[in-house]
């Protein structure tokens, strides 16, 4: 393709996103700037028999961060056998006693899952877990609606897997996961608002799943039933597509100052009347001293080994490991346990001897909220900058769904480390994406 046709092509997808207000918002310690989602127009190309390799082992992966979650809640028998320490749970601050003896519908905790894939010369890895609220399934469909629109030709020729049909797969997986079973659930999808770094996912994902988009004001809980208001009166709710955090979902069980969340949600969840998705309680499992025990989870829960493997992790609560990490801070991305988006971690080759300095003194502070990697050498991917073909390290975050069925579509949100030689790609951090083509072979 002609440089002048690519050129193009690449700024009718960028002029796409900006039409439709695609964005996110980016905070600093002065201020929050929402921007437009870069996107590249470049597709990223997965053979279908990759990406098998890929969908089969998410799928296992879910199947027993699920059954640890209702065994952790339950009988604890993978703490009582010795698999995991019962220290690493009892002290994770997403660890939620009041979940304790809860039933959730199907024992399905996690319904949504956004799992970072990495690949690496060794091949594909999970980087880490997102089970609390995952973003970025909005900018997946968006990115192949853009580029999709802007060379129909050649995907046609190429035979590219859709992903468009995922707004259909969330609606099963929501309708299943009610205690009614109802063919027609009456939705509602909890937002913290318009100020939040993902209202615009929060938007789309109600429109394609037919919800209604709430804030906590908008519903209110009467006799042990959740209701949202309207203007014909209150309308009882069967589901919530939760996009709040544990904390503020509801003050009189979580944190008491939040405005954000639903007085009495949790006890109606208990009760069986409103299913939460995800439920409460199980940011445990993508805690990140507990993504280290998920291939033993694998062997524990499923006699099965992993198809998927973890990227080599420290543990800086061990004391090997930790000595380990602070003779290596140079070679090693730390990370913080309950960390997010990006925030708050140290790459090390790339960190001053006075950020490592003083990184590391925070370590020895708090050991047990910190754990090491190597800085993973990613996969790169060509990308259209500044009228060139050039090399920018990607990842994957496809999507898991698991009601009565798992579903996974073939494609993912393919984050972008647009910045030269920067291995960040969260969207918080000015990271972009592209699409994925799952080809068939």
């Amino acid at each position: 393709m002609p440089p002048e046709r690519m050129a193009t092509i690449q700024e009718r997808v960028t002029r796409s996103f900006t039409n439709e207000g695609i964005s996110f918002t980016l905070y600093d310690e002065d201020e929050a700037t929402e921007r437009i989602i870069p996107i590249d127009a470049i597709p990223r190309i997965v053979p279908q028999s990759e990406w098998l390799t890929i969908e089969t082992g998410l799928k296992q992966r879910v199947s027993a961060l699920n059954r640890f979650l209702h065994d952790v809640y339950h009988d604890a028998r993978i703490i009582k056998d010795g698999v995991i320490p019962v220290d690493i749970i009892k002290s994770c601050p997403q660890y939620r006693l009041e979940m304790h003896r809860v039933t959730v519908p199907n024992d399905v905790y996690v319904g949504i899952c956004g799992s970072d894939i990495v690949r690496t010369n060794d091949g594909y890895r999970v980087l880490e877990d997102n089970l609390r609220v995952p973003s970025g399934v909005s900018y997946m469909i968006a990115n192949r609606r853009a580029v999709k629109s802007n060379m129909p030709r050649i995907f046609r020729q190429n035979e590219v897997m859709e992903v468009e049909h995922y707004g259909r797969n969330l609606f099963e997986t929501l309708r299943e996961l009610t205690w009614t079973q109802t063919s027609e659930p009456s939705i509602a999808l909890l937002t913290p608002g318009l100020f939040n770094a993902a209202f615009y996912e929060h938007v789309f994902l109600a429109h394609e799943i037919g919800a209604a988009l709430v804030e906590g004001q908008d519903l209110v809980v009467n006799d042990g039933f959740v209701y949202m208001r309207t203007t014909t009166g209150l309308k009882k709710v069967d589901v919530i597509y939760r996009r709040v955090d544990d904390d503020f979902i509801d003050p009189l069980a979580f944190r008491r100052d939040s405005v954000l969340g639903v007085p009495g949600l949790l006890h109606a969840f208990k009760l069986g009347n409103v299913a939460l998705v995800n439920a409460p309680g199980t940011g445990v499992a993508d805690d990140k001293s507990v993504y280290v025990y998920v291939p033993e989870m694998i062997r524990y829960y499923l006699s099965e080994e992993p198809i998927l493997q973890n990227v080599d992790t420290y543990l800086c609560r061990r004391p090997e490991d930790l000595e380990y990490t602070l003779d290596n801070l140079d070679k090693l991305v730390v990370k913080t346990v309950g960390g997010s988006g990006g925030y708050g971690m140290l790459i090390g080759p790339q960190a001053t001897q006075e950020e490592r300095s003083k990184y590391a003194q925070e370590i020895r502070d708090d050991p047990a909220n910190f754990i090491a990697q190597p800085l993973m050498q990613l996969s790169r991917s060509p990308c259209w900058i500044e009228g060139a073909l050039r090399p920018r390290c990607v990842d994957l975050r496809p999507f898991i769904l698991q009601g009565a069925e798992t579903r996974i579509v073939s494609g993912a949100f393919c984050r972008v480390a647009l910045p030269e030689g920067s291995y960040v790609v969260n969207s918080s951090q000015g990271g972009g994406g592209k699409d994925v083509w799952v080809v068939r072979d």
